[in-house]
């Protein structure tokens, strides 16, 4: 499945694909046409910013070198797992990804799972209609999203629970987080990982 999906995202497609969390919709970071189709078949503003997900902590470590060693430790201390994190993009990478703000970057590394061997980043974002609640299988993914889309993974049920959405981009300057959104990983977890402010 891994080879489908890496073949399906390198040929500008869009795939439906369990996270740790929720199914989503998955697609080049880097192609306009991909990113447009992705969140055409949302009904999601196109302004609206997405994460980028690694399928590893050592590739997101490596596509993201200019992150100081205090935010380097954050991530090792949260990822792989069910966090999105924004972080300092003051090299606007993934610019199609970041919404009306360029210099912050969404990033998520899932625990791993059927894609665990997966070597390409991808946008992704929940694969539901906007606004409608996230899927926790296949079966709950809009039938109008998995039939626009070029692919779909069944990993089986999922917890269904979203992501817990943490602010790191004063982190290395500062040492501040903060949490944006609870989902699920509790914040008294994210403060035992990061320390309490």
């Amino acid at each position: 499945m891994t080879r489908k999906f890496e073949a399906c995202i390198a040929g500008g497609g869009v795939a439906v694909f369990p996270a740790d969390t929720v199914y989503g919709l998955a697609c080049d970071p880097t192609s306009r046409a991909a990113v447009a189709r992705l969140y055409a078949l949302k009904g999601r503003p196109a302004d609206k910013p997405a994460a980028v997900m690694f399928f590893s902590l050592e590739r997101a470590l490596a596509a993201l070198p200019e992150l100081g060693p205090r935010t380097r430790a954050a991530l090792e201390a949260l990822l792989p797992g069910a966090v999105t994190l924004l972080l300092p993009n003051p090299l606007a990478r993934y610019p199609l990804a970041c919404g009306h703000d360029p210099w912050t970057l969404g990033l998520r590394v899932p625990a791993p799972g059927v894609l665990a061997d997966v070597s390409v980043p991808v946008m992704q974002s929940s694969a539901n209609l906007s606004g409608g609640a996230d899927p926790r299988s296949v079966e709950e993914v809009d039938r109008a999203v998995r039939d626009g889309a070029d692919l779909v993974v069944d990993g089986g049920p999922l917890p269904g629970t979203p992501s817990t959405v943490v602010d790191l981009r004063a982190y290395g300057s500062h040492g501040a987080w903060e949490v944006l959104r609870e989902g699920a990983v509790a914040r008294d977890d994210v403060g035992a990982a990061l320390g309490t402010r």
